[in-house]
C-alpha cells in the first residue's frame, strides 16, 4: 500500500527533481468518459510553493488535462525510478490550467522554461503524496531529450500552431471544453 504523506517533504521534492519522465494522470466525471495518462519529459514540472507543484505544456494532440481539471479539478502525478533505488512516488490533488495573458500567468510562468509552442501551465494544490516500493518497475538508462516537438513546433510557426490548437485542443475527446476553448 505504500506510506502516505500530507505534503511534499525535502526527500520528495529531491525525488521529483532527479526523474527525467512523470506521467500525469486526469479523468471526467461521467462514467463512459476516458481516462488520460500521459507521459511529461524535458525538465518541465516543478514543485511550486505553498504545496503547489506544476508543469509547462507543450501543443501537442489532445487536451485532456486542461478538459479533466477543467471539469473537476482532479489530477494525479506519478513518478518512478528508472536508475538506482526502486521508488514510485505518487503526488494527489486539484489541478487548473493556467494561460498566457492570464492574471495567474506572471505568477507562475518565471517557474519553468518556456517555448514559442507553450500552451498552457498545469498547476495542482497537492493534498494527498504516496510513496511505494517500485521493485517490478525495470531499470533503464536515460539516453537524452527528444528534439522533434520543437522542430515540428518551428515549422508550423505561430500562425500554424494557432491552427493547430483551434483544430485539436478546444474540447477532450468526449467533447469537453479545455480552457483553451473557453478562451477562444
Amino acid at each position: 500500500m505504500g506510506k502516505f504523506y500530507d505534503s511534499i517533504g525535502p526527500a520528495h521534492r529531491a525525488f521529483i527533481e532527479k526523474q527525467h519522465v512523470f506521467f500525469v494522470a486526469t479523468a471526467p466525471l461521467g462514467p463512459d468518459g476516458r481516462i488520460n495518462l500521459s507521459p511529461k519529459g524535458l525538465d518541465c514540472f516543478r514543485v511550486l510553493p505553498d504545496g503547489r507543484v506544476g508543469y509547462m505544456d507543450l501543443v501537442s494532440s489532445g487536451n485532456e488535462t486542461s478538459a479533466h481539471t477543467l471539469e473537476n479539478g482532479r489530477i494525479t502525478f506519478m513518478f518512478c525510478s528508472f536508475e538506482g533505488s526502486p521508488l514510485i512516488l505518487r503526488l494527489y490533488g486539484k489541478g487548473f490550467a493556467v494561460l498566457p495573458g492570464t492574471e495567474a500567468w506572471p505568477t507562475y510562468a518565471p517557474h519553468f522554461t518556456l517555448y514559442p509552442s507553450t500552451r498552457q501551465l498545469i498547476v495542482a494544490d497537492i493534498d494527498l503524496v504516496q510513496t511505494s516500493c517500485g521493485f517490478g518497475v525495470p531499470l533503464f538508462g536515460y539516453a537524452g531529450e527528444r528534439d522533434i516537438h520543437f522542430d515540428w513546433a518551428e515549422k508550423k510557426g505561430e500562425e500554424g500552431l494557432a491552427e493547430y490548437i483551434r483544430q485539436k485542443n478546444l474540447k477532450s475527446l468526449d467533447g469537453l471544453p479545455t480552457d483553451l476553448g473557453l478562451q477562444a
